[in-house]
């Protein structure tokens, strides 16, 4: 008799539900019997890299017989220099993503708790959970991240508390007022994940300063990425900033080659080119209050949006409405699986993604109510 393969898994991952990504763009459309689809479900940005990335990963393609540099040393010292820290307290990582599993293996014994928002990344609890770690999920309130309910799940156990601002899959901020008043109430043994993917999108005077908070050598880690503003989520490269003690405890478990080379080459020329990361957040910020009005035209309710991705209640089965939108050429991402079944997450598009999805909304949800 043959030993099943789950007896000698790993018993932490055993609860774990895979991640399901999308299909390919191009196996929808084959399957679907459609083309010129267009994809608003993964928070991407919509436009491509700019000129100055694209000319730089051209001219690295040459070198790929070469491993990456491991230390990220260019890119580790542009990055200090954007924050005015020193390269010791920044690590590199296969996007934001790599960087929490690194965080919690480094940090979470088995046995010990992360305070976690709910609906937020599904990363959270799926990294805790393989590790060992006890999983304390804490609902929002209001579509934001409850951070007094997360101050007062916080026990004698817990190492981790992760704040996600913005918020996935909501898209709301907690302010920096909120920030310091949690902050007052952490303990110096528990370490604040401020997780800050889409940061770009959210400036203004509200938003926190989570960077203070480790010069004041609080017990933080900041993370960010260039996935998102600086159009670079197929390469993968990310940052965290800490303290230079949390970083190198942190270096002992990352693989030494973990950021490929032109993603390093992109994300060192995406740090010189504001312009691009300008004109994105502009196009978001016009594109959201278009389907702000769109939606409101609809009669649909939405959240207030601080990211490049609104989630908007549909009123009806959100499962439904993704497959009619599917056959529209229409790729959205339903929330189902946060337990919001007639919600969507919705990226915000170019102007012409945006208009067509508004379209096949309309003609949708007409469909939907003579059903």
């Amino acid at each position: 008799m043959q030993t099943p393969w789950e007896s000698l898994a790993n018993e932490h991952i055993l609860g774990i539900a895979p991640y399901e990504p999308g299909k390919p763009i191009e196996e929808l459309e084959r399957e679907l019997g459609i083309h010129d689809a267009i994809k608003l479900a993964s928070n991407e940005n919509p436009l491509p890299p700019s000129d100055r990335v694209q000319k730089a990963i051209v001219a690295a393609l040459t070198h790929l017989n070469r491993y990456p540099d491991g230390s990220g040393f260019y890119l580790r010292r542009a990055v200090a220099k954007r924050h005015g820290v020193t390269p010791e307290q920044i690590v590199l990582g296969n996007g934001s993503n790599e960087l929490i599993e690194l965080i919690v293996r480094a940090f979470l014994r088995p046995g010990e708790e992360a305070v976690i928002p709910h609906p937020s990344f599904v990363v959270y609890p799926m990294i805790v959970q393989a590790a060992g770690g006890i999983r304390v999920v804490v609902t929002l309130r209001d579509y934001r991240l409850d951070l007094e309910a997360m101050a007062r799940a916080i026990t004698p156990l817990t190492k981790l508390v992760f704040i996600a601002n913005p918020n996935n899959p909501t898209a709301t901020i907690v302010t920096a007022a909120e920030v310091e008043q949690f902050m007052a109430r952490i303990p110096p043994t528990v370490i604040v994940v401020f997780d800050e993917a889409y940061i770009e999108f959210a400036q203004g005077p509200d938003f926190p300063d989570s960077l203070a908070y480790m010069r004041q050598e609080r017990k933080v880690f900041v993370l960010r990425t260039f996935s998102k503003a600086s159009s670079l989520a197929g390469v993968r490269a990310g940052y965290g900033v800490a303290a230079p003690d949390a970083v190198a405890l942190v270096h002992r478990i990352r693989q030494p080659f973990n950021v490929n080379s032109l993603a390093q080459v992109a994300a060192l020329a995406a740090l010189e080119d504001d312009a691009h990361i300008l004109e994105c957040v502009r196009m978001i910020e016009a594109g959201r209050h278009y389907l702000y009005d769109e939606f409101g035209s609809l009669g649909l309710k939405y959240v207030p949006s601080r990211a490049n991705f609104i989630l908007v209640d549909v009123g009806r089965s959100a499962s439904d409405i993704y497959q009619w939108l599917l056959r529209e050429g229409v790729i959205v991402r339903p929330m189902t699986s946060f337990g919001m079944e007639t919600a969507l997450r919705i990226t915000v598009g170019t102007p012409e993604e945006n208009r067509r999805l508004i379209k096949a909304m309309r003609k949708c949800l007409e469909e939907a109510r003579h059903a």
